[in-house]
């Protein structure tokens, strides 16, 4: 953590230039899918209360994060490595009361951080490891051998399809791009 940092991460905003905050970052992050309910939040804390990750890494606070975001703070927000730190878990989008749907909400946050510059390492060998392998985990002799005894079909190393899907998104020309700060690497 460095100086400019705080105990979650995040930049220490300090005292600040209201002119440089984005205005419009919020409505970016709503016209993202996942991102639509973002200004429903009020801000109660029921998903920072509930979240794994967060009861266990005091960096990750969605609505530390979210809050950021509705205000404009977007350089600080998007070179966050708390916005990588969502295990998906559902448990805050059970429970917000004003429906926000916080779980896709961080992805739509993560899909801007992204194609600004901003892709986390682990998001780069998600990439790798699909476009190598066809999934996340490469499956080997021995997982087929495994797949057989229970008769399962073996599943074989043809990523042509998922090539295909990862060209289409254009997820190649982000994991090209040097990252834009470390708060990225993280």
């Amino acid at each position: 953590m460095s100086a400019s940092e705080d105990s979650k991460g995040v930049a220490n905003t300090g005292p600040f230039d209201f002119d440089k905050l984005d205005k419009d970052f919020k409505f970016e992050i709503s016209r993202e899918p996942g991102g639509e309910n973002i200004m429903y939040c009020f801000a109660c804390g029921t998903c920072a209360g509930i979240c794994p990750v967060g009861d266990k890494n005091e960096d990750f606070d969605p609505r530390r994060l979210i809050r950021l975001a509705i205000l404009g703070f977007r350089e600080e927000v998007l070179s966050s490595p708390a916005i990588w730190l969502c295990s998906t878990c559902y448990s805050c989008t059970v429970r917000c009361p004003q429906d926000v749907k916080i779980t896709a909400l961080m992805a739509a946050i993560q899909t801007i951080s992204s194609r600004d510059g901003y892709a986390h390492d682990s998001y780069r060998m998600f990439i790798d490891m699909a476009m190598k392998h066809k999934f996340i985990l490469e499956v080997s002799e021995f997982e087929n051998s495994k797949r057989a005894k229970l008769g399962c079909p073996e599943i074989t190393a043809d990523p042509a399809e998922t090539v295909k899907l990862i060209e289409h998104t254009k997820a190649l020309d982000i994991i090209k791009r040097k990252p834009k700060s470390e708060g990225a690497k993280k």
